[in-house]
């Protein structure tokens, strides 16, 4: 057991790093996860199955393809990664901000989907029944809607973490693969298969990386049951 938690300083960080980038990557998800979700859920326009399609194409693309195309347009020579890079200072392509920037577009699709759901399964009619008291739009959304789809929510910050603990092919092809900078697990995995005698430190990241999306997962589903609990009593 003890080889399992002998990880070096490059294997230390790698851990560190994924961490942070997944946590920050549906930390900055979730605002417009949630607006994306109501429009979706709630939303009557042209153009509704075009938005869907676009939320759900990063499933569908290879994740290379999407890495790709965030090279093209947040790169530094990409329209948006040159404004921004200009104007702000920020930069994204070959940074740890572009990973978090991936790995969140590439977990969106679950976040939203989450959400989405939560939101049709809520009563309109309670939503209506405050409305005629006199709160408006907002206030009903923050003091009713929220409350009760906050399981789903949940559910879909966790799936979105997870799906970035493990995102490999758009991080690479946008990032790439730099020690201490933008090397994830997956990353880190990838580069000690192809060293010899690397089988043990890929062994050992590989174990590490399905525990922490393990325990994400489970702590999704517990919360969202505690959540659940909770609402259903009051």
């Amino acid at each position: 057991m003890n080889w399992l938690l002998d990880l070096t300083a490059d294997e230390w960080n790698a851990v560190r790093l994924s961490i942070k980038v997944a946590t920050v990557a549906m930390l900055f998800s979730l605002p417009p996860g949630i607006l994306i979700a109501l429009v979706l859920a709630r939303g009557k326009f042209w153009g509704k199955t075009l938005l869907n399609g676009l939320v759900h194409l990063p499933l569908i693309l290879p994740p290379v393809v999407t890495g790709y195309l965030l090279l093209l347009t947040f790169g530094r020579r990409g329209p948006a990664g040159a404004f921004l890079a200009e104007h702000f200072g920020i930069v994204f392509s070959f940074r740890w901000t572009g990973a978090a920037l991936a790995c969140g577009i590439m977990g969106f699709p679950l976040m939203v989907r989450a959400i989405r759901l939560s939101i049709e399964a809520v009563d309109r009619r309670i939503e209506a029944a405050a409305g005629t008291l006199g709160a408006n739009p907002l206030l009903v959304f923050a003091t009713i809607t929220l409350p009760l789809i906050l399981p789903g929510l949940i559910a879909g910050a966790i799936l979105s973490f997870a799906k970035a603990m493990g995102e490999f092919g758009a991080t690479i092809t946008f990032v790439s693969n730099i020690p201490n900078e933008t090397q994830t697990l997956p990353s880190a995995i990838y580069t000690f298969t192809q060293v010899p005698g690397g089988d043990e430190g890929a062994l050992r990241l590989t174990l590490i990386s399905i525990v922490i999306s393990m325990a994400a997962l489970v702590a999704s589903e517990v919360l969202a049951r505690r959540v659940g609990r909770r609402i259903d009593i009051e």
